[in-house]
């Protein structure tokens, strides 16, 4: 296969968007004895595969079975599940316990106080918003470094 080819199939699987087959494709041509001197430091990630697939576990992993069940293991499971029960049935009576309490917040009468309140949350969720901002910011530079070191494989 020409290497213009195995560059656009290589840059396609960097990325992971190559099928099934232009894997076997890539496999097979970095298995062969004809890999060209530019793309053989990728050689080592399709010969690994190859090596891995041989490999087998010999060790012998114990399967459970009825017996090992045993009756300490089952009250161990019983009393796990009753405590997540419990807590469950805490959970809901402590969340209804402060429902009237939680359905008078948000109200003012006085509109001056509402739109003080209103410019606290507002700035609160400007200063979340920019921090949200300044992550992708990083984002950003390094999608640009990626760019940098994988565009080489790029065919215009």
């Amino acid at each position: 296969m020409e290497l213009s080819k195995i560059i656009i199939v290589l840059h396609k699987y960097l990325e992971g968007e190559s099928s099934q087959e232009e894997e076997t494709i890539l496999r097979n041509y970095f298995l062969s004895a004809h890999v060209d001197e530019t793309l053989m430091e990728y050689k080592a990630i399709f010969s690994y595969y190859e090596e891995a697939k041989d490999i087998k576990n010999r060790q012998n992993v114990p399967l459970f079975s009825n017996s090992s069940f045993n009756r300490k293991t089952k009250s161990w499971i019983a009393i796990a599940a009753s405590v997540a029960v419990l807590f469950g049935i805490g959970s809901y009576v402590i969340m209804n316990y402060n429902k009237n309490a939680v359905e008078n917040l948000g109200t003012y009468d006085d509109p001056e106080l509402a739109f003080k309140e209103t410019q606290k949350v507002l700035t609160m969720l400007s200063n979340h918003v920019n921090l949200g901002v300044e992550g992708m910011q990083y984002m950003q530079e390094y999608e640009k470094t990626k760019n940098k070191i994988f565009n080489p494989l790029m065919i215009n």
